[in-house]
């Protein structure tokens, strides 16, 4: 299976940015799909994650209340909706998709497939 993330980019603090992750080669509704994160010199993080249906998702503490995650099993495609961005929240943001995980974990090894992740710059 191959994931495609897309819609990184700059934005200022406090500004929103959407992100997209394009499912491909397998069945999408299989999947627990995540989104974590990464930034410089940091260890990779869990920020949302959905289950197979979409109607249970988990959060961490820093997204909680800021961050949506959604998905669209037609379409293939996990979202990451991020609002009230501070500097922080600048990393590559990557989804992971696994077959096999009852529900959501924030462990990344735990995830079987990974995309190659998308740049989001929050300036002050």
């Amino acid at each position: 299976v191959q994931l495609q993330a897309s819609g990184g980019g700059l934005v200022q603090v406090g500004g929103s940015l959407g992100l997209s992750c394009k499912v491909s080669g397998g069945t999408f509704s299989n999947y627990v799909m995540a989104w974590f994160r990464q930034a410089p010199g940091k260890e990779r993080e869990f920020v949302a994650g959905i289950s197979r249906g979409g109607g249970s998702t988990d959060y961490a503490d820093s997204a909680k209340g800021r961050f949506t995650v959604s998905r669209d099993n037609n379409k293939s495609t996990v979202y990451l909706q991020m609002h009230s961005l501070w500097a922080e929240d600048t990393a590559v943001y990557y989804c992971a998709a696994d077959r096999f995980l009852r529900n959501t974990r924030a462990f990344s090894s735990e995830y079987g497939h990974w995309g190659k992740g998308t740049q989001v710059t929050v300036s002050s």
